[in-house]
């Protein structure tokens, strides 16, 4: 387990995040650059070693029903791309041309492989579409087929 010097020297060393101390010697990290109303990133951690990190817009990680994730027992590995992916959620995401030829103004997640391959899934005329690029890749009836389907293939939501 890492000690709360530890942990707090890895969030440090992400210069998206801003500290904010809080109460009992507990420290709050905020993502200024949130496109949603959660700014709180890290929440209250604590001098004895626990916290948690916002995760609600992950699919990979347990979480409450706040979105957080007790962060007491991780590693640096698994602090930092907990972290990395955090902020990238709630980043704002750049839109090509073609994208948003996709998209209009449909409901669309963006989902990623370990391979850094992006897949869009767009809510079309009551059913769920898959494009890779431009190409409609699959089409589902329900959102719960899509993202089984889409996990199933290794891809996690962005």
């Amino acid at each position: 387990m890492l000690t709360y010097d530890e942990k707090l020297a890895i969030i440090e060393s992400f210069s998206e995040l801003e500290r904010k101390n809080v109460s009992m010697g507990r420290v709050n990290f905020q993502f200024e650059g949130s496109v949603t109303d959660k700014k709180n990133i890290v929440y209250h951690l604590h001098p004895n070693g626990n916290g948690f990190v916002y995760a609600g817009m992950l699919d990979n990680y347990d979480t409450d029903e706040k979105g957080l994730v007790n962060i007491r027992d991780f590693t640096e590995d698994q602090l930092r791309k907990l972290l990395k992916e955090a902020i990238q959620s709630l980043s704002p995401v750049e839109v090509t041309a073609g994208e948003e030829a996709i998209i209009g103004d449909s409901k669309e997640e963006r989902w990623v492989d370990s391979g850094n391959n992006l897949l869009i899934l767009v809510e079309e005329n009551e059913s769920w579409n898959i494009y890779f690029g431009l190409n409609l890749d699959a089409t589902f009836d329900t959102y719960e087929e899509a993202r089984e389907f889409l996990q199933e293939e290794g891809f996690t939501r962005k």
